[in-house]
């Protein structure tokens, strides 16, 4: 499976194109929908949340509610682009209008400066638009469409915030997949400890309040995953440096840690190491998930627990210090719509970046071409292990 994504934050629309998702998988707009809505909502967000309300058309590769095996189309229109109609255009225009909300004055942070020198743009609104993370909202969509399969061979993902700003929030011992996925959903910041849900809010609202914002941690957490996906074989066959990748390739996020991560570093060896049991009720298992799930690159069967931490928003409403790039004179940079905080949009993000992840490993694990040909793959191959 692979796919990709296309469109501008302020153009006319945003596509996506997904290859190698087998037939007969029932898949519907409404399903997206709901993973785009999850995305918009959380404690903190924005003007941009009231004026889109992001719908997906589904132009291709589904008939009557069932992926055909072929490409499957996704868009999803930017109501804000009638706004922009003028400014986004493709067709050319005259040299005023080609400076309309021209900008040449990069933010300390984002793409902006970077780009006008890699693309030699003197208008840094081309790097603005497409490295906006209004890109993650296909990023979502075609993560639905991830989770959607995995659901159909018992793979569940959950993603939940453990840490706010300098905020580290405390989360309960032994909450399956599901409990996490539930507590996040009713929590308007996406943690699973109710308790210190006031305590996040005030924080985001001050933080508002001082024109600043803030980045945090993310924990994803997958049930039920088949054992061996991944390889040791070569270092690019390795999931968890798949999933790594995948991560990091999301607006602001600048590390990843599985189990218990760097702190790795600081415990002996035999704090680490996760122990092996064997009963005949369940075969192989581990006595700990310190190591996230993984051994040698592939998934050994427990929950896959990773971490990614997300920078601060760039785009302040206090505006940092930068240079114009036209006359080189310090400038305070220029100012976009911005949120305090997206952590809870971007668990959304992050969650359906590794569903996307493994889908595509489980494809490539089990090739089928049908649905009911991958669940009786994967069900085969779940008993082989468990009889090891």
């Amino acid at each position: 499976m692979r796919y990709l994504t296309a469109g501008e934050s302020h153009g006319p629309r945003l596509t996506a194109i997904i290859e190698g998702v087998p037939a007969g998988l029932p898949l519907t707009a409404d399903y997206i929908n709901a993973e785009l809505k999850r995305r918009q909502g959380g404690y903190g967000r924005g003007a941009r949340m009231k004026i889109e309300s992001d719908q997906v058309e589904i132009t291709s590769g589904v008939r009557h509610g069932l992926t055909m095996g072929g490409p499957i189309t996704l868009n999803v229109t930017n109501l804000d682009h009638q706004k922009w109609l003028e400014i986004m255009s493709a067709a050319d225009v005259d040299e005023k209008k080609k400076g309309l909300r021209k900008i040449t004055k990069p933010r300390p942070g984002h793409a902006d400066l970077v780009g006008g020198m890699k693309y030699r743009f003197d208008d840094l609104r081309n790097s603005l638009e497409r490295s906006s993370a209004r890109e993650t909202t296909m990023r979502v969509a075609v993560g639905a469409v991830a989770k959607r399969l995995l659901e159909e061979i018992g793979v569940e993902v959950a993603s939940h915030i453990v840490t706010f700003g300098g905020i580290d929030i405390d989360v309960p011992n032994n909450l399956t997949v599901a409990e996490i996925k539930e507590r996040a959903a009713q929590s308007e910041v996406s943690i699973v400890n109710p308790e210190r849900e006031e305590e996040i809010k005030a924080y985001i609202d001050q933080i508002k309040k001082d024109g600043d914002t803030i980045g945090g941690v993310i924990e994803t957490i997958v049930g039920g995953v088949p054992v061996g996906l991944g390889s040791y074989v070569q270092w690019d066959k390795k999931l968890d440096a798949k999933i790594a990748q995948g991560i990091v390739s999301i607006n602001a996020f600048k590390g990843v840690e599985f189990g218990v991560g760097f702190e790795a570093g600081r415990l002996k060896g035999s704090q680490v190491m996760d122990e092996i049991l064997w009963s005949e009720e369940d075969g192989f298992t581990r006595r700990t998930n310190n190591l996230g799930g993984f051994e040698g690159g592939m998934t050994n069967g427990q929950p896959i627990v990773v971490r990614g931490v997300m920078k601060p928003i760039p785009t302040l409403y206090k505006p940092l210090m930068s240079v114009d790039i036209e006359t080189h004179e310090p400038y305070k940079a220029t100012v976009e719509r911005s949120d305090p905080t997206a952590l809870p949009a971007a668990g959304v993000v992050m969650e359906s970046v590794v569903a996307t992840v493994l889908a595509t490993e489980v494809l490539e694990k089990f090739s089928s071409d049908n649905l009911e040909e991958l669940k009786d793959a994967v069900a085969r191959h779940r008993e082989f292990v468990k009889n090891f």
